[in-house]
């Protein structure tokens, strides 16, 4: 079993170059079977949902190759619908094929997907969308059968803003009949990310960044090239590190307009931030101010995906923060091993009361899910002694080079597989 020893207590000091975003490449590899085409994608980042979705595409027949961080995929050897179970359940991000493989093929079986398991995520919402274009689904065992030879556009009413879903619903219209409206769309950086790649390849997609999507059908796709954007949440959990640890940290390659509520709530907590459009310094404070009320809410709000990270920024906080989880029921799995830590926080329901302490110190804890084993990571950073985190595995499903890119920027961190 991997782990991390850490030896916490370090200022972090220096430069760290964001990768790619998680959420943006995982859709776009998933999009690449629709063109029957060449596409190579730049930017890719170095993670294990990155090697798990590459599995997917070549087991579907798709020629698939990696140099560096850039990803050629050519679909136009696809020969199968059937997604292997073993791999689906190792990804909840491969349901996104379910939209592409039903636009290229007419159809796709599918199982129902994998992942972190931080609450119920289900995907009615994709599957009362799809049924709207006209894609007849059948549920059995376990496995979704979708077939649709004839999609036509459709006027779709999202109940929630699901990224997801609004991912599943442009790649499954891209070649029906007629016009495809998504109204209460997700406005994540990443919805925009793909529109922007389809668009390359040759589709009609106007509004991703707001709440209408509208999508015009097409029946005819090029080879394409794209470069991923930067991993937003990346961004964010450096961030936190420098916060944490009284650090300096510069960070290269960021969209700064994609992290504006994680800079707003940084500097709440008394960091300082300085900023242009592709770089960005952060300097910790020397204690760590309360933040009086935080709510995860869907873009643009603040990330769901970065709650337990300042949820251990704020652990060492000079006074009471509240945090409010909304979009996972389940996404507290970090605050007991918090607590081994030292931490003083208490959960009603989804709300956590951080009350905060002098100094964590290091224990034995266990990463629960990818966010949760980052904000362990960061407390480590910052505790007293010797800090060890096991299943780390879910920290490589979603950061390049964790390690390494901590260690060149002063942390004392030691991998064991």
């Amino acid at each position: 079993m991997s782990k991390y020893i850490i030896e916490g207590g370090k200022r972090l000091v220096g430069e760290v170059s964001i990768s790619g975003a998680k959420n943006s490449v995982l859709p776009i590899l998933a999009a690449t079977v629709l063109n029957n085409n060449i596409n190579t994608i730049f930017n890719v980042p170095e993670i294990i949902d990155l090697k798990v979705m590459i599995k997917i595409l070549s087991a579907v027949g798709c020629k698939v190759n990696k140099l560096d961080d850039i990803v050629t995929v050519d679909s136009r050897t696809l020969d199968t619908v059937r997604i292997p179970e073993e791999l689906v359940r190792e990804m909840r991000s491969s349901i996104i094929l379910m939209g592409a493989m039903l636009s290229r093929c007419q159809e796709v079986e599918v199982s129902y997907p994998g992942g972190c398991e931080i609450g119920p995520r289900p995907i009615d919402f994709h599957l009362k969308a799809l049924k709207e274009l006209g894609a007849e689904i059948e549920e059995s065992h376990g496995f979704i059968y979708c077939k649709g030879k004839n999609l036509k556009g459709a006027d779709i009413q999202l109940d929630y803003p699901s990224v997801g879903a609004t991912e599943n619903i442009m790649l499954a219209s891209i070649k029906a009949k007629g016009t495809t409206i998504i109204r209460n769309a997700a406005k994540e950086p990443e919805i925009i990310d793909l529109q922007n790649y389809l668009n390359a390849m040759g589709c009609k997609i106007y509004g991703a960044g707001t709440s209408i999507i509208r999508i015009d059908g097409v029946n005819h796709l090029n080879s394409v090239e794209h470069t991923i954007i930067p991993d937003r949440i990346v961004a964010g959990t450096y961030m936190i590190a420098s916060g944490i640890t009284g650090g300096e940290i510069v960070l290269k390659n960021i969209e700064v307009d994609h992290i504006q509520s994680i800079i707003a709530k940084l500097r709440e907590a008394g960091c300082l931030i300085y900023n242009n459009c592709t770089n960005l310094k952060i300097i910790g404070p020397k204690r760590v101010t309360p933040i009086e009320s935080l709510q995860t809410i869907p873009y643009p709000g603040f990330p769901t995906d970065m709650q337990a990270q300042i949820m251990s920024l704020l652990t060492i906080a000079n006074g009471t923060s509240i945090i409010t989880e909304t979009i996972f029921e389940n996404r507290f799995k970090h605050v007991p091993e918090l607590v081994r830590m030292g931490a003083n926080i208490k959960t009603v329901g989804n709300v956590a009361i951080v009350k905060g302490v002098k100094e964590l110190t290091g224990a034995k804890v266990t990463a629960k899910d990818l966010r949760g084993g980052a904000s362990l990571l960061l407390s480590g950073l910052a505790a007293k002694g010797t800090t060890i985190i096991e299943n780390i595995y879910h920290m490589d499903r979603g950061y390049e080079k964790l390690e390494e890119n901590f260690t060149l920027i002063g942390a004392k961190i030691d991998r064991f597989d």
